[in-house]
């Protein structure tokens, strides 16, 4: 069985141009320095440093803009995401007030399609990761 830092090694070994000799990423660079890890060792870093998480949630971020009566925007917010009245009204203020807000949370695939009926309703929206 291949070692993992042979595969490493093997995988992260780059050269830097055309004609030059190989270079490896410092991060890389203890793994293949000699020094041996367990499958474990290496398996557990891996796993810290670059699991994202699949399930984060995300969010319908609608922004302040210039062209859109405050009216509308809680129109828009009532009649698209089915919120009571001072709801709405409370998500206008604070886009109005703070410059945005968050009218929406959950899976990245649903909060596109909000923000895409936002842009059709001719209000300016984003998606972000929550807690951003």
């Amino acid at each position: 069985m291949v070692g993992v830092a042979q595969l490493v090694e093997h995988w992260l070994v780059v050269p830097v141009a055309a004609g030059s000799s190989p270079v490896i990423h410092p991060m890389f660079s203890r793994l293949t320095s000699g020094t041996t890890f367990s499958d474990t060792e290496v398996q557990r870093e891996t796993s810290s440093e670059s699991r994202v998480s699949p399930d984060v949630p995300w969010q319908t971020v609608v922004w302040n803009d210039p062209v859109n009566l405050m009216a509308y925007v809680t129109h828009v917010f009532r009649s698209y995401f089915g919120y009571p009245k001072p709801e709405a009204e409370r998500l206008m203020l604070q886009v109005h007030h703070d410059g945005r807000a968050v009218v929406a949370t959950g899976p990245r695939e649903e909060m596109e399609r909000h923000t895409e009926a936002m842009h059709e309703f001719g209000l300016w929206a984003t998606v972000d990761r929550a807690g951003s």
